[in-house]
């Protein structure tokens, strides 16, 4: 009996011990455990030197500088096209030719009269230095010679406007006429672009109107070309500002020496009108924004430190440090959310430090 009692109490002895051993172990891996879970995992960026510059940025549809429709200055058939929707054309080029049968007969008959006055002229003239003629006579007759080469002239014009020219360098837009069409005067027959220069034309608010100048330059991206960028510069500032819309208008030549923009295509202009150089940047999204205040954690030996820093120009990217920062502080930039004053952090191997 004392021995099974014995064994009793030797076995409570050992499940109390070993109960003992469990909680202890559980109780450090919990602690480890802990203490791994305040290691917050982040990406960090290292402050580096470069230049941002400032910026108004707006969007507009580009336009041609010059663009025109070319009307008949004179009535007829539609005999010939020389030219297509599409193909460039230079000032002073033909286009379409009208019928010029009755033209030409009207410009045969003026100037048969007009040498037949000619002739008279000449002989009245020598009549006259003669004092045959009188001088109301002789007035008369020249009055009615130099009417006649007017009208030889008007004739020779009205039939050179049956050949519709271009009015300047450009592309055929549109084509408005057919061969065998009856044109009357003055109706639009052709559309012509002058793709050189382009314009985006933009309204800014009143308040950038002292930031804005003359010559400086742009940059445009369109949506038709996701991948291309094009340069540009503000070719003139209008002096007005619209009392409606608090806008002014702001008109930037394109260059394009490719001619791959077109009229009509929808783009986005950045007008930069100042620099920095050489001066702190940082990734924008390692910045925090608390009330007024522009806040950063800043990394030490795996521990981040809350910091207030002051900013300058923002780009697409970067934001200019002006006060706070050194060049190659690093700072957290993925992650930051979750952080405080004093946080212990592991940075990532997928962080961007040079």
């Amino acid at each position: 009996m004392w021995k099974k009692e014995r064994f009793i109490l030797i076995f409570l002895a050992a499940a109390v011990i070993f109960s003992l051993v469990g909680c202890g172990s559980q109780s450090v891996a919990s602690a480890q455990e802990q203490k791994k879970e305040d290691i917050i995992p982040v990406e960090v960026s290292k402050v580096v030197k470069g230049d941002v510059s400032a910026y108004f940025t707006g969007t507009a549809s580009l336009e041609a500088e010059n663009e025109a429709r070319v009307v008949a200055k004179v009535g007829g058939v539609v005999e010939q096209i020389f030219v297509e929707e599409g193909e460039k054309v230079k000032t002073d080029q033909i286009l379409a030719k009208l019928d010029d049968d009755r033209l030409a007969l009207d410009l045969a008959e003026a100037e048969a009269r007009l040498k037949q006055l000619d002739n008279e002229f000449q002989r009245n003239q020598e009549l006259f230095q003669k004092s045959i003629i009188s001088t109301d006579i002789f007035e008369r007759i020249k009055s009615d010679f130099e009417m006649q080469k007017t009208k030889v002239e008007m004739a020779r014009l009205m039939k050179n406007y049956t050949s519709i020219r271009a009015p300047f360098n450009g592309v055929i837009a549109e084509r408005m006429i057919k061969v065998g069409n009856m044109v009357p005067q003055d109706q639009p027959c052709f559309r012509i672009t002058d793709f050189d220069p382009l314009l985006a034309i933009l309204h800014a608010p009143e308040k950038e109107m002292k930031k804005l100048q003359n010559r400086q330059q742009a940059i445009l991206e369109v949506d038709a070309l996701p991948m291309e960028k094009f340069t540009g510069k503000i070719l003139r500032i209008s002096p007005v500002v619209d009392s409606q819309t608090g806008t002014f208008k702001v008109t930037v030549a394109v260059s394009d020496p490719q001619g791959i923009l077109k009229p009509g295509m929808f783009s986005r202009v950045r007008i930069v009108y100042d620099v920095h150089g050489d001066t702190l940047l940082l990734p924008k999204d390692a910045i925090l924004t608390e009330g007024n205040e522009s806040v950063v954690f800043l990394v030490k030996n795996n521990t981040v430190h809350r910091k207030v820093i002051e900013t300058g120009y923002v780009n697409t990217t970067h934001t200019e440090v002006t006060s706070g920062l050194q060049e190659g502080d690093i700072v957290v930039q993925t992650g930051i959310g979750g952080l405080k004053d004093g946080s212990k952090v592991e940075i990532l191997p997928t962080s961007r430090t040079p």
